[in-house]
């Protein structure tokens, strides 16, 4: 496990806005950011605050994606291609460019590309090599032919809505295994069977796939008016790049269908095991139920259903067996991801920002405001190597429990604090660098 880092990125001035006064600080290795005037009042003393030496990198307003993506993203590539996991979380009120960073403004046309696509871009340009390199022998079979698995998906109170899949809900659960499962709605298909797909991976192979797929993702994102911006993130988007491969994808689709085979046969098992023993129950003179000794239970339809039950998880357990021997046998990074979060509006944390709000727009806010306290705590557990990480807090930290501890692989985390340079927004932008200031000593396995 590497420590999380916290960058900065300070957003441009526009004509109307006066600048705030900051200072910034190099330390060894990190920086540190004192605002001067963090009470623009003219009749008050100004109080400055001044951070810890928290912050691994701080971007001028003249910074540009690409030189956010080259200092925090582009390093973790070559640990991608060996199968790890890379963590990159935007973080600030609506209107400091998250979303900005992350994906970039009019990214079908503009060449200024988010983070995200730029990692899509070069991800895809090194599987493309690959795939068509003579001397690697994946390149002789199509079933092994490289690409990357794109998820899209937000967090909206406790729901996550599958942004691939018309937006559809999906429930947030902890399986048998311990590992969070993001699981759609109950399809229920011919001959009994009932499918339970995870989310969408959409398979791209090609550089303007992954445009297409995430501008019709973003165009199915929830937004809202806030007191700071018309266009006020209310949900975390989580983006997901995978590496994937042919025979990868067709094994998981594999699990998913003998899982959806086993569900009527597991159900019938326990309508027989139920059945058999209330027919041997009887109403007792106290009002009780109480076993009828005249009544034998029928022990051999019992095993029967269950026996065919045992052999119906056989066949999800050699399904999975094979999505496991995919891995085994294919290229190291398979399963390689970098996980994007864009999280939601930080007004809904900070109590300073006034903000006449709906019944809704309150709940809202509050598990905003719990998503993000769970966050840090899970942050300063992880750095602090406790035994309990409390990822259950929320359904944010359920999610990233999969991208921040994956199975048997190494995973990078990174914080990107957008903040704004105008005075006019001095409150906000102090509540966000104390906030990326908490989570950087966390990280690091401080208070």
């Amino acid at each position: 496990m590497h420590p999380l880092k916290v960058y900065t990125r300070w957003r441009p001035l526009t004509e109307q806005e006066t600048p705030l006064s900051t200072t910034t600080i190099p330390h060894n290795p990190n920086y540190s950011i004192t605002l001067s005037n963090t009470n623009p009042n003219p009749n008050t003393n100004p109080k400055p605050w001044k951070s810890d030496p928290t912050y691994a990198q701080i971007f001028a307003p003249t910074s540009t994606n690409q030189d956010i993506y080259e200092t925090v993203v582009l390093p973790t590539l070559p640990d991608i291609l060996k199968g790890n996991t890379s963590n990159i979380l935007a973080y600030g009120h609506s209107g400091t460019g998250k979303t900005h960073t992350i994906f970039g403004y009019d990214f079908a046309h503009s060449p200024e590309l988010g983070i995200c696509l730029s990692t899509a871009k070069d991800l895809l340009d090194t599987l493309h090599a690959l795939n068509h390199s003579s001397s690697d022998p994946l390149s002789k079979k199509r079933e092994d032919k490289l690409g990357l698995g794109v998820r899209m998906y937000e967090l909206r109170q406790k729901t996550a809505f599958d942004l691939l899949n018309s937006r559809r809900p999906c429930h947030v659960r902890e399986g048998y295994d311990g590992r969070t499962h993001i699981r759609g709605e109950t399809e229920v298909l011919d001959e009994g069977k009932v499918r339970v797909r995870p989310v969408v991976a959409k398979a791209c192979w090609g550089f303007e796939e992954v445009l297409e797929t995430v501008r019709c993702g973003l165009g199915r994102r929830a937004t809202g008016s806030s007191g700071v911006h018309d266009l006020s993130s209310r949900t975390h988007a989580v983006v997901e790049l995978e590496i994937v491969s042919w025979s990868l994808l067709q094994a998981r689709e594999g699990v998913v269908e003998r899982e959806s085979e086993l569900v009527p046969v597991a159900k019938a098992a326990t309508d027989v095991y139920l059945r058999e023993h209330m027919r041997a129950l009887v109403l007792g003179e106290g009002g009780e139920y109480v076993v009828d000794p005249g009544v034998r239970v029928d022990l051999g339809k019992i095993e029967e259903a269950e026996g065919r039950k045992r052999v119906f998880e056989g066949y999800v357990k050699e399904a999975e067996e094979r999505v496991r021997r995919v891995f085994e046998g294919g290229f190291e990074g398979l399963g390689g991801r970098v996980v994007f979060v864009d999280l939601a509006g930080s007004e809904y944390f900070d109590r300073s920002v006034r903000v006449r709000q709906t019944p809704q727009e309150v709940r809202e806010g509050r598990q905003i405001n719990s998503d993000l306290l769970a966050l840090k705590e899970v942050i300063r557990a992880r750095a602090l190597k406790m035994a309990r990480i409390p990822f259950r807090a929320s359904p944010l930290t359920m999610v990233l429990r999969e991208h921040f501890v994956p199975a048997e692989r190494e995973s990078y985390s990174a914080m990107i604090l957008t903040v704004s340079s105008a005075a006019e927004q001095v409150d906000a932008t102090l509540n966000t660098l104390k906030y990326g200031n908490l989570v950087g000593v966390a990280g690091k396995g401080g208070r």
